[in-house]
C-alpha cells in the first residue's frame, strides 16, 4: 500500500480546488463586477492569502482589494447573505461575513501624507499605485478570481527566494509607518532569508519611531510573531535577535528558547506559554510587560499563577511527587505540564531525565473531582445561607488532606457542627 502523507494530499486538493473557486467567493467578485465592463478589473485577492496560495500553505484570512469604496460595497451587499461589518472604515476597509466566510475588502489607495503612525490616503482605481504604497514586495502580489497573477513589484520572485524586501526605498517605507519595522521582523522570521544592508541600516536608524506607535498595535504584531513556528529559532539569526531585543527590551531571556527546543516543537506550545517562558524571572518581568502593554486580565492571571507556582515549586521538592495529585486538583494537569516545562526551561541545571520523570508522573496521575456541592449540604440538614460556601470549603480542605477521602458521616458531622 502506498503511504501518501497528509500534507501531500492537501497539496493536491489545493491545486485541484483552489480557494478562489469557492462559489460564495465567486458570488462576491461577480457582485463587485456588476455595472462594469468585462475588461475592467474591479477586485483582486492580495496579501497573505495570495502568498499562502503560492506556497501551498493553509489559507486562513482572505483579503480583497477593490476599486469600490466602502459605501459602494455596503450598497452592493445590503440584500445578500453577507453582512457588512465596518471593521476599518476610516482606512477604507469593511468585512463581509457569512456563515462560512469572512472576507476583508479594502479600497485601492495611495498615501497622500504620513507621520509614521497615521496616513492620509486618497482612494484610487490604479492597481500599480496601490502596489507602490504597500510595505513588502511579497505583500503586493495580486490574484484575480480566475487565478491570474498580477505582480507589479516582482514579489513572486522574492517569495520564491525567501526574500523580504521593502518596496522602493526602505527608509521612506519605514518613515511612513514605523510599525513596519516589527512587521519586517515577523516576515523575516517567517521566511528566514538574508537581509539587505540598506534595510538593516534603515531599521536601526528608525528604531526610535516605534515609540510613536500605540502599544495595542505593537502587541498585535508581537502575538503574530510568537505564533510563528520559526520563532523558536530566533537565536540562530544574530541580526533578527538584535533588532527584536531593541524593539522588545523586556525579553531578556531569549536564551531559554534553546532549552525549549530540546523538549517541544512549535505545535506543542502557544504564545501565552511562550510569554511565560520568556518573561517569568526573579525581576517579575511579566508584571512590567503586563502593565506596559495592558494585556488581557485572563493572560495576566495565567502569567501570575505560573510565576507564583514556579516560585512555590522551587521551595517545595514534593510539588511533582507527594503533592502531585493535590496540585493537579487545584490547578489541573495542563497547568502542571506547563509548569514542568517552565521549570526545565528556566533551570539550566535540571536534567532532561528529571523533566521526563515529572511529565510521566503528571500524565499518569489520577484527577480527582470534589463529590459534594451546596445541594448535598441542603439535603443533609444545612440551612440556606452564606455559611454554605464556608462549610463546603472546610469539607474540601479535609477531603484533600485525607488523600481525597471523606465519609458521608464526617460530612454530616461538619454540617451539624456549623448548624448550631
Amino acid at each position: 500500500m502506498l503511504n501518501i502523507s497528509f500534507n501531500f494530499i492537501n497539496k493536491i486538493k489545493r491545486n485541484l480546488f483552489p480557494f478562489y473557486k469557492n462559489k460564495d467567493i465567486k458570488f462576491v467578485f461577480n457582485k463587485i463586477q456588476e455595472g462594469f465592463s468585462a475588461d475592467k478589473v474591479t477586485a483582486r485577492f492580495v496579501g497573505g492569502c495570495v502568498r499562502k496560495y503560492l506556497t501551498n500553505d493553509k489559507i486562513d484570512d482572505i483579503d480583497i482589494a477593490t476599486i469600490l469604496n466602502t459605501e459602494e460595497i455596503k450598497e452592493k451587499f445590503k440584500d445578500t447573505k453577507f453582512k457588512v461589518v465596518e471593521t476599518g472604515i476610516q482606512h477604507g476597509t469593511v468585512t463581509l461575513v457569512s456563515k462560512d466566510l469572512r472576507l476583508e475588502l479594502t479600497t485601492l489607495r495611495k498615501d497622500v501624507e504620513t507621520d509614521g503612525r497615521h496616513a492620509e490616503v486618497e482612494y484610487i482605481d490604479d492597481w500599480q499605485l496601490d502596489s507602490e504604497r504597500r510595505d513588502f514586495t511579497i505583500n503586493a502580489i495580486y490574484l484575480d478570481i480566475n487565478g491570474k497573477i498580477f505582480d507589479p513589484q516582482m514579489g513572486t520572485v522574492d517569495l520564491k527566494n525567501n526574500i523580504v524586501k521593502f518596496i522602493g526605498d526602505p527608509q521612506r517605507r519605514i518613515e511612513e509607518d514605523y510599525l513596519r519595522i516589527i512587521r519586517f521582523i515577523r516576515f523575516k522570521i517567517m521566511y528566514d532569508g538574508k537581509i539587505e544592508p540598506t534595510t538593516n541600516n534603515a531599521i536601526k536608524q528608525n528604531l526610535n519611531g516605534i515609540k510613536k506607535i500605540s502599544k495595542e498595535r505593537i502587541l498585535i504584531e508581537l502575538y503574530k510573531i510568537l505564533d510563528l513556528k520559526n520563532f523558536l529559532n530566533l537565536n540562530e539569526n544574530s541580526f533578527l535577535k538584535e533588532i527584536f531585543c531593541l524593539v522588545f527590551p523586556e525579553f531578556e531571556n531569549l536564551g531559554r528558547l534553546n532549552r525549549l527546543i530540546k523538549i517541544c516543537n512549535h505545535s506543542q506550545i502557544n504564545k501565552e506559554f511562550l510569554l511565560a517562558a520568556l518573561l517569568i524571572d526573579e525581576k517579575n518581568s511579566q508584571d512590567y510587560f503586563s502593565h506596559k502593554y495592558n494585556i488581557s486580565n485572563n493572560l495576566k492571571e495565567n502569567l501570575n499563577l505560573l510565576a507564583k507556582n514556579f516560585n512555590f515549586l522551587k521551595e517545595n521538592k514534593n510539588f511533582f511527587i507527594k503533592d502531585l495529585e493535590k496540585n493537579i486538583y487545584l490547578y489541573n494537569k495542563n497547568h502542571l505540564i506547563n509548569l514542568n516545562i517552565l521549570n526545565f526551561v528556566i533551570n539550566s541545571k535540571l536534567k532532561f531525565k528529571e523533566f521526563s520523570e515529572n511529565l510521566n508522573r503528571i500524565l499518569k496521575s489520577k484527577t480527582h473531582h470534589f463529590p459534594f456541592d451546596g445541594k448535598y449540604l441542603l439535603e443533609n440538614g444545612m440551612q440556606q445561607g452564606s455559611l454554605i460556601g464556608k462549610v463546603l470549603k472546610e469539607i474540601e480542605e479535609e477531603w484533600i488532606k485525607n488523600s481525597f477521602k471523606i465519609s458521608n458521616e464526617r460530612v454530616r458531622e461538619i454540617i451539624k457542627l456549623n448548624s448550631n
